[in-house]
């Protein structure tokens, strides 16, 4: 069976609301960086397991430089992404901090017609338009 990309893009969508919700509860009685602490730890743990599983482990010095740079400037935005979203978490409604974090897809288009030369289609357009007003919707 061939999965696709939309498969685990839907799991993301997915996981990503489980997260709000288990977050939201698990920040209620924590301070939030700690909390993003213990949440990296084991997402650390789980990767780790999943690399040893499949035997996917290679010596560092034969992955490329380039690679390597974008994916620490990645883990560094994902950390001040989670440390932005356990501190909102804390201090607000899940359902209104969700939408607000979703507008990520507003910014992931605008970054991906700026900087990796993607075409805006009319869908896009049309689709990341309503993301963000119903985004805003949501959080007002």
């Amino acid at each position: 069976m061939i999965l696709s990309w939309q498969l685990f893009a839907f799991g993301s969508a997915f996981f990503a609301a489980l997260t709000a919700i288990f977050g939201k509860i698990g920040v209620h009685d924590m301070n939030s960086n700690l909390a993003t602490f213990l949440r990296t730890i084991v997402i650390l743990i789980m990767s780790a397991l999943l690399i040893t599983s499949r035997n996917e482990w290679v010596k560092p010095d034969t992955l490329p430089t380039k690679s390597i740079i974008f994916l620490v400037l990645s883990g560094i935005a994902t950390g001040f992404s989670w440390l932005c979203y356990y501190r909102a978490l804390q201090m607000g409604p899940a359902s209104k901090v969700a939408p607000i974090d979703k507008l990520s897809v507003v910014f992931v288009v605008i970054f991906a017609l700026l900087f990796l030369g993607e075409k805006l289609t009319w869908k896009v357009g049309l689709g990341t338009l309503f993301v963000g007003i119903g985004a805003v919707l949501m959080a007002i």
